[in-house]
């Protein structure tokens, strides 16, 4: 089907002088001492840069970013509640024997506790206790919660990813990759009421206070999340994410060396991302980006724009070289359903393809009348003869 082809602008993108006079230079990525890392803006899912990114490595305590976000998904649809009081069985109690040596929120058998207490007891104070007690809460047993994890993973699109508890401890068969742990932390920041667990610096519970293990969270007020894990096998790994100037970027250091290792790694990706990048909004979901006309149907135009908001990255100071372009399909004829393709949004940059979005009628247009479609018919006629 014929095209139209429309010029479209940014309003969005308006660039500080400051920013105009950066380098046109993006210099090399840091080296990260690291056997795998990961870059990415959050809003757009830009990768900035990555190293073994879809090598299988043991994730540890990262397991339970999944774990969070299975409850948070069966918390926003209404399944559970933080209110929910939960009877702690003995495989979730602190003194189990498996959990010797490892991070504990420290409650006990039989006693019941809020469910939102106990996620807080995942995310801040890292207890594996914790996890057991939200697996079996959501699922029953720990093992039909690890059947939720891989389901969840899966549908984000995690493909080096298989999980066979909640909280981490070493197994042959889990693991996870840095790609699929960014894809996860950008699912998991959506839920804002969860997220905004993972800043918190500190958690009380049975008279015990624990800190929150991400250093950063003290060190970088732009740092609000996300999480620590560690064993002797997977090393140190963090999963960080940081907003500076409404740029929002995901970072993933695994197998580091130490504490500061891991949290020295991650700076040096969260500053070149943040330096030589920046991230703009095009176009927001469901604003009219074009107007087309529409044949045979009760109305004689419909709307045209993108489902979804449109971020991109690009190298800092490089707005100006921006060219987006909108290509409409020419013959458009009812009945049109709202979300319905008819074409698509090209951005460029410095006459470089960056993406194609496509382009749907944000409206419905129902068929017309039968003296409405008869003539457009006869019309459409010889505008096919015509051109």
């Amino acid at each position: 089907m014929f095209k139209q082809v429309f010029a479209a602008f940014a309003a969005a993108v308006v660039m500080s002088s400051g920013a105009m006079a950066q380098s046109d230079m993006v210099p090399a990525a840091p080296g990260v001492a690291a056997s795998a890392y990961f870059l990415m803006d959050a809003n757009s899912g830009e990768v900035l840069i990555e190293h073994n990114a879809d090598e299988r490595l043991p994730p540890a305590s990262l397991t339970k970013l999944m774990t969070s976000y299975v409850l948070s998904y069966e918390l926003e649809r209404g399944q559970v509640s933080n209110d929910d009081m939960v009877t702690i069985s003995s495989n979730a109690w602190a003194q189990n024997p498996i959990f010797n040596g490892s991070s504990l929120m420290w409650i006990e058998v039989g006693k019941q506790v809020p469910l939102g207490e106990l996620h807080k007891g995942v995310v801040i104070s890292s207890g594996n206790d914790a996890s057991v007690a939200v697996a079996e809460h959501v699922a029953g047993s720990e093992d039909a919660f690890a059947g939720m994890m891989n389901q969840h993973a899966a549908r984000l699109g995690m493909t080096n990813s298989h999980f066979v508890n909640s909280h981490g401890l070493p197994d042959p068969d889990h693991y996870t990759s840095a790609r699929d742990l960014a894809i996860l932390s950008k699912a998991i920041i959506a839920y804002k009421n969860e997220y905004a667990l993972y800043s918190e610096h500190d958690f009380i519970f049975n008279n015990i206070r624990q800190s929150n293990r991400n250093g950063l969270l003290w060190s970088d007020p732009s740092v609000d999340g996300l999480k620590t894990g560690h064993t002797t096998t997977a090393g140190y790994c963090l999963v960080t994410s940081a907003k500076r100037e409404g740029m929002r970027l995901i970072a993933v250091v695994m197998g580091t060396s130490s504490t500061q290792a891991r949290e020295r790694e991650t700076q040096k990706l969260l500053s070149y991302g943040f330096r030589y990048f920046e991230t703009h909004q095009l176009y927001g979901a469901g604003t009219e980006l074009a107007s087309s006309k529409v044949w045979k149907g009760d109305s004689d135009v419909v709307s045209l724009g993108v489902q979804k908001d449109v971020f991109i990255t690009i190298p800092r100071g490089k707005s100006d070289a921006l060219d987006a372009q909108l290509n409409v399909d020419e013959v458009l004829i009812a009945p049109i359903a709202a979300g319905q393709e008819h074409g698509e949004l090209v951005v460029s940059l410095a006459g470089a393809e960056k993406m194609r979005v496509p382009l749907v009628a944000l409206d419905a247009v129902e068929e017309g009348g039968i003296l409405k479609r008869l003539w457009d018919s006869i019309v459409l006629f010889f505008v096919n003869l015509i051109s």
